[in-house]
Formats: C-alpha cells, structure tokens, sequence
C-alpha cells in the first residue's frame, strides 16, 4: 500500500472539508491537528479548494492534505500543482483514475458496488471511496460487499458522525472513515476554530474508545499472589481464573504472580484501535516500549506497554475484541 495510505490509516479520520473563504484554510489546518486529525481532504466543490490546498501544504506541512470531490484529469493537475498528496473523487471515473496511477499519486474513486470495484481492482487499487455509506448500506453493506475481495480496503464516506464511527471502524477492512461534521462549513465560515479542534478530539476519542480492561497489582511471590485473589473471591464471590504468570478475579482485577510492570502493577486500557491508538498517542509525544509487545498470528500487536508509569503503576493498551 501507498505510504500516505498507510498514514491516513493510522489517523483514521479524513475531515472532508468544503472551504468558502480561503483565509480560513490554515487556522482550520491547526485546529484540525490540534484536536489530533493532520489530516484533510479539500474537496474542489469550490472555486477555494485549490488554493486552500496550497496554503495549508505551505504553512502548515504536517497536515496530510488532499483533494476530493476530484472529477477531471485537470483538477488533478491543479491539485497535485498546490500540493495535494492523494486524490478522492465520488465516482469512478476511468480516466481519473489512470491518470492518477500515471502520475503516482494515491486515488481512491468513489466505489458503491461489485462492478465499480471489480474495475478499481482491474487498475489495481488497494482502497476505494464507498459513498456514500450510510445511505448505501453502511457497514453492514461494506461486510456483505467485501466478503469476495480479501485485500481491498474501504473509505466509507457519508453519514458518518461521532454516533456511529466507532462501528465502521472496528472493521479491519476500514481504512478511515471520511467526515465533515467535525468541521462542518458553518464552523469554518464563522471561524469558531476552538470548537472544531473540540469536536475533533471527540471524534478521534470517539474512534478509539478508551476504556479501562482491567488493573493488575504485583505481589511478591505465587503465593501471595492465591491468597490475595481467595481474599478478593471471599469478600466480593468473583470468580478466579489462574494463569501461568497471574490469577484473575474476576474480569477487572489481575493479581501478578511475581512482581511484572511498574513498581505496583499496571492498568490495561482497552482501544477499538490499537495500532490507531499508539500512532496517536506517539503524535502527542508518548513513547512505547516495542519489546513488550504481544502479536497475533498475523503479526497485529494485540497489547503493548507505554514507557510512562502513573503514580508507580505502568498502562498498556490492549486491542478490543
């Protein structure tokens, strides 16, 4: 895949964004990496977007910024020229499409059945627009759909909002999703930046869904380690389940058979989105220990510590199931 594919797939978020005054562009850039999403899709729906291309690549290069709402091989060439880094249109349109590819810059056309992705996969595209999505079918559809094609990858677009993005994107033939409701044309028109950095952050907290898995306390030896999770079973009725390194009781307290992470245990966050989750947070400056890392048997990281303790307590992410 592309490496400004995989990028927005570690965002997960394209803010589709439709610019009337030019003027707003960068200030919407930084509200937008504020609140976690560099990333943008300018669409051409406006005589703006080309320019509001232009500045944000200048001024503000750390937002992925592309253009959508692409219809011509010109509108290409005009995106492409103000520093546009991939391209999205609505439909499929051969012609578009091969020039992208001819050009080598990323193209996901707009994709809403077997045939228009049978002739995504025949210029051998690895992800499509599928728009737009709620109205199509939604995620249930994307599942049905993508049942045939085992590599492809989807970029639902439409109707996705802070209710529903975490379903869509739980499904690991989900790229990213497309939306506008972070930055909505009446936000940016009004220059109310505070807020769309806000509502970005709901979004991308939205997306990933942080919650508390369970809490694991060290002890000093195995020993210990059975009394405490009987006391734990005696006083509350929770179950225990022994394993070779720690006893549950229960399915939120994890007792450590000998001392493991962090000076007195750890908290285990649960994500919708691991590998989503790390790249955001390492964006924000945190740091992983990679050694930690458990993997699937397709090589996904399913749990990984942070360097950072808490209050002598050490947090790992683990991958929702």
């Amino acid at each position: 895949m592309h490496a400004v594919l995989e990028e927005i797939e570690k965002i997960g978020i394209v803010p589709v964004i439709k610019i009337d005054d030019v003027e707003k562009a960068v200030p919407l850039a930084r509200a937008l990496a504020a609140g976690g999403i560099p990333c943008a899709e300018i669409t051409f729906r406006t005589d703006q977007g080309e320019e509001a291309i232009r500045r944000i690549s200048k001024e503000v290069p750390e937002v992925l910024t592309g253009a959508g709402t692409v219809l011509t091989v010109e509108q290409v060439d005009k995106a492409v020229n103000a520093g546009a880094k991939y391209i999205v249109s609505p439909g499929f349109n051969p012609k578009v499409v091969a020039y992208c590819i001819k050009k080598g810059i990323p193209v996901t056309p707009g994709c809403a059945n077997p045939s228009d992705i049978e002739q995504a996969l025949e210029f051998g595209l690895e992800v499509v627009k599928f728009f737009p999505a709620e109205q199509a079918g939604g995620i249930d559809y994307i599942k049905a759909i993508s049942a045939p094609y085992h590599d492809l990858k989807f970029m639902p677009t439409g109707g996705i909002n802070a209710a529903n993005i975490s379903k869509y994107i739980l499904f690991d033939k989900v790229l990213a999703c497309g939306s506008s409701w972070m930055a909505a044309a009446d936000l940016i028109n009004s220059g109310d930046f505070d807020k769309i950095t806000a509502l970005s952050k709901e979004a991308v907290l939205g997306m990933l869904n942080f919650s508390v898995a369970h809490i694991g306390i060290n002890s000093p030896n195995e020993t210990e380690a059975i009394n405490s999770a009987n006391l734990f079973n005696r006083l509350f009725g929770h179950p225990l389940k022994h394993g070779n390194k720690s006893v549950f009781t229960g399915e939120n307290i994890e007792i450590m058979k000998t001392p493991g992470f962090g000076a007195h245990g750890h908290i285990a966050i649960r994500t919708n989105s691991l590998f989503r989750a790390t790249a955001y947070l390492e964006r924000a400056g945190i740091t992983f220990d990679y050694e930690s890392a458990q993997k699937d048997a397709k090589g996904n990281i399913t749990a990984i510590y942070l360097k950072e303790e808490i209050l002598g307590f050490a947090l790992h992410l683990v991958q929702s199931k």
